[in-house]
């Protein structure tokens, strides 16, 4: 027999644009607002409609090795940050510069130059957890001229020295457990343990959102989670709804939602990364409740 019926349909409350993401955003309207050419420095968040949204209103996105084209306009610079070189080009091309560099990055920027000035005189080695290649972690370690580790998991510890004191610090979307397991077995493999410094700078407007959404996943016969494929919080965030509910599934848009995830399914929780617009999270709802799903019964 095949029944009809409703699903119920809810959206997490809590997912959705972070702090430096709507500062950053607000940022670039306003400079938008006030007319001339205004450039990104690389994608102003990690969600492509996000950028293909502010792109409409004028927003010209380009990389470090075409700067040179924003020459005499303005160029914001991400929440994600940029290492003190950027500035230093900019000063030189006459750049004017949009500064939405999260508070929290800036923050961790300075305790990543700290923690150098610390380690430098004793011969110890600044540790990072976070994804290489990504902005945040880009940013983080041009702070200096020295050489600053990044790992992203236990295998990459191979390439710390335990014999020398460590400073350890994360990307500020990092899960929380991760960094501290691996804090864990820094002090286990450390030659002195009492010489490795463990600074947790992850951000807790995003952290907090790991138990969160852990509860928030569990509630629902399936979860769809929204976010852009290059966000890496998105990614972290990701597998958090999927360990708590097997049934998660990921879209960048309402386009890719598939029929089939919702056999059988009476309720579905909507969340997304910090990276996603709530109004993304909304368009996959609404396309949920404007589809006739059903139920198989024998």
């Amino acid at each position: 027999m095949q029944v009809i019926f409703d699903l119920f349909i809810e959206i997490d409350h809590k997912s959705g644009f972070c702090f430096g993401v709507v500062r950053a955003i607000g940022e670039a309207e306003a400079a938008l607002s006030e007319g001339g050419t205004v450039y990104s420095l690389g994608d102003i968040v990690h969600n492509r409609l996000e950028v293909q949204r502010l792109e409409r209103l004028g927003l010209h996105t380009l990389t470090r090795a075409d700067m040179a084209r924003a020459a005499g306009c303005r160029m914001l610079i991400r929440a994600h940050g940029e290492p003190p070189i950027i500035y230093a080009e900019a000063r030189r091309l006459g750049i004017g510069i949009v500064d939405a560099t999260c508070p929290v990055v800036a923050r961790l920027q300075a305790r990543v130059k700290q923690a150098h000035a610390e380690m430098r005189p004793i011969g110890g080695q600044v540790v990072i957890l976070g994804k290489r290649g990504h902005a945040e972690v880009v940013g983080l370690t041009g702070q200096v001229d020295d050489p600053t580790l990044v790992v992203e998991s236990e295998d990459d510890l191979a390439q710390i020295d335990f014999a020398r004191p460590i400073y350890f610090l994360s990307q500020t979307t990092q899960s929380i457990a991760l960094f501290e397991r691996l804090g864990a077995e820094m002090r286990r493999r450390a030659a002195d343990p009492a010489a490795v410094r463990i600074d947790d700078t992850i951000c807790r407007q995003v952290s907090g959102r790991e138990q969160h959404l852990t509860e928030f996943a569990a509630r629902f016969d399936a979860v769809v989670f929204v976010c852009g494929r290059k966000s890496s919080n998105g990614k972290v965030l990701y597998e958090v709804c999927r360990r708590a509910n097997p049934r998660t599934y990921t879209v960048e848009e309402a386009a890719e939602l598939r029929p089939e995830w919702f056999e059988g399914v009476r309720s579905v929780g909507i969340c997304g990364a910090t990276s996603t617009p709530g109004r993304l999270m909304e368009e996959v709802a609404e396309a949920i409740r404007n589809s006739q799903f059903t139920i198989h019964n024998s």
